[in-house]
């Protein structure tokens, strides 16, 4: 039976992605979960991912290595430059929750605009996004809003209130190719955002997952 280790800072995620993973798979696999929310805490709190955040971050990773599961999976965006960093230290394969999403806005179109709820998650978000347009050989304008009272009231267990905060400052973002969440926490509200601004809404956990199937399929 094949195996993924899940590394987690917010416990929403980390309640919802194994069960969305295996409700896509054909297959019974083993998941084994890493919840660390401090990754995703502290640098919001001092405003920079320090080189203790990436030792811990590596010793997660590497954690994680040690169940012998096929691939790891690394579901926040705010580690994601780190990741990079880390992978060619670890034999399993890694992949970032934001991966397949970049991609897929470049595709997509040129105007894009990326919202976060996390200040930590912003920046690694729009300078993968840039990188993967490079690599595509395409230039993209990127647009970027932040909702720090979401990202409080989501910390605090408020679902609700993180909600309607995203949806209310959703309403006139219009004229763009696609939109782009940041966060994971974020995918629930996909299809509200997308009627709201009326273009194409891209959310990490969906097209991990898919990433996800593909490689322990193929």
């Amino acid at each position: 039976m094949k195996s993924v280790a899940l590394i987690h800072t917010v416990k929403s995620v980390s309640n919802a992605f194994e069960d969305q993973l295996k409700a896509s798979l054909s297959q019974d696999i083993k998941v084994y979960n890493l919840l660390d929310e401090f990754l995703v805490k502290n640098p919001n709190e001092i405003g920079e991912f320090t080189t203790n955040n990436i030792n811990r971050l590596y010793n997660d990773i590497k954690n994680q290595e040690l169940t012998g599961a096929d691939v790891i999976v690394v579901t926040c965006s705010t580690l994601t430059p780190s990741v990079e960093k880390i992978r060619p230290f670890i034999g399993t394969p890694i992949i970032a929750i934001d991966d397949a999403m970049t991609k897929k806005a470049v595709e997509i179109g040129s105007k894009i605009l990326v919202m976060a709820t996390a200040q930590s998650t912003i920046g690694p978000t729009c300078d993968k996004v840039l990188n993967d347009a490079k690599m595509a050989n395409k230039e993209v304008a990127i647009e970027r809003i932040v909702f720090p009272e979401a990202f409080a009231a989501m910390q605090a267990g408020d679902m609700e209130t993180h909600n309607r905060i995203v949806l209310e400052n959703s309403k006139d973002k219009t004229g763009y190719d696609c939109i782009v969440l940041a966060q994971a926490s974020m995918a629930h509200l996909e299809e509200e955002i997308a009627k709201n601004c009326g273009c194409p809404v891209l959310s990490s956990p969906r097209l991990c997952i898919t990433q996800v199937k593909d490689f322990l399929e193929n």
